[in-house]
Parts: structure tokens; sequence; C-alpha cells
């Protein structure tokens, strides 16, 4: 029996994957977390075969408790549940030790078959997503900088107050900005807080 850890903040999303884990003749779900911080009590205290673990959850989200679990066990099986197909948060998710990454919408044998397979050592990443992480695979790197820049352009900050912030001058958020635009392939603040989203360099 492969045994299934449930990592979600919504109830309604783990009642129905137990649901669907417990018609499963060779599966059972041992277990139920709402946050990372939980995900990583219960996977010590029921050492899970698989763990099914949400990206975005208040407190510790799922990425930071992939990281805090492999420091539990390095040979965790965890499988990644999101709901936006963003190539940036999968590959945090991947260099974090996450066995797959999966859509939420992705249908319920796709997701019988992912804990199987990250069960048996292998990799699965929904199709969707693994075209996104081929289409940027070549594209340039954002800085730390760059990252703390376009969270602060979600926030709504001016240039002023992002070079407050960060402890350098007008002219140099400028010419961090001009580069940003062009790794994105936007042309101004909006666009990017935009593709920045939905590609997960910032949480929506």
């Amino acid at each position: 029996m492969i045994q299934v850890l449930i990592v979600d903040d919504h109830p309604i999303v783990r009642e129905g994957i137990t649901a669907l884990i417990e018609r499963q003749p060779d599966m059972i779900a041992v277990g139920e977390a709402a946050n990372g911080e939980e995900a990583v009590e219960r996977f010590t205290a029921l050492l899970p075969n698989v763990v099914l673990m949400d990206v975005q959850m208040p407190g510790m989200d799922g990425i930071a408790a992939v990281e805090a679990i492999r420091r539990v066990s390095a040979g965790a099986a965890i499988l990644m549940l999101t709901t936006y197909p963003g190539d940036a948060q999968a590959v945090r998710a991947i260099r974090a030790g996450a066995a797959g990454y999966l859509l939420k919408n992705s249908i319920r044998k796709e997701l019988l078959d992912a804990i199987r397979s990250v069960h048996a050592g292998r990799r699965t990443i929904s199709p969707d997503i693994a075209h996104a992480l081929a289409v940027h695979a070549l594209d340039e790197q954002l800085s730390e900088r760059e990252l703390a820049i376009l969270r602060r352009l979600a926030e709504g900050q001016s240039n002023k107050q992002i070079a407050w912030h960060l402890g350098v001058s007008t002219d140099t958020i400028k010419a961090n900005l001009k580069q940003l635009f062009a790794k994105l392939g936007v042309d101004d603040r909006t666009h990017a807080v935009t593709v920045a989203a939905r590609r997960g360099f910032i949480e929506r």
C-alpha cells in the first residue's frame, strides 16, 4: 500500500483527494495537513511513502516545507500540486527536492498515475508545466535584486520607494527595471507584474 500524506490549506481539496485515494486498491491516505509547518510535523510522525504538497499556503509554503521534509528524510517522495503552470515556481520546487509537479485541475487518473510514479522513484511533471519549462529553459535568470524589485512593483511602489527600501539610487532602479523588462519580454511595470505572477516569480 502506498501511504499518502495530503497537504493543502483548503479542507475541501483535502477531502476530495482523500476520497479518491481511499478508493484505490494500492493506496491509503494516512494523514492530512493544512500548512507547511503541519506537513513537516505529520511527515516526521507518519513517514508516508508519498506527500501531496500544495505550493501556495499561508505561513510556511510548500517549497519551504519540501526543503524541511527533505532534511528529515532525503529520500522523501513529494508531489507538488499547483493552480498555476508557472515555470519559475516549478524550478524552485524541483531544486528543493520535489519529485513531481502537477496542476490541481489534472484529471484523476493523471494524479493517481503521478502518485504511483513518484513512489516508484520517477519524476513526473504536468505537460503544461513541462512546456513552460522548455520555452524558458534558455532564458537569462533573474537576479535577487530583480526579484526584490518585482515584489515591490507588485505592491505598487514607485521607483523612489523601491530605491529607498533597497538602499540604492533611483537611477540604479531605472537601469534594473530596463534589464528586468528585457528578461521578461515586457514594456511596462504592469505587464512585468502580470508575467511575473503567471510564471511564478511572485505570488498572486
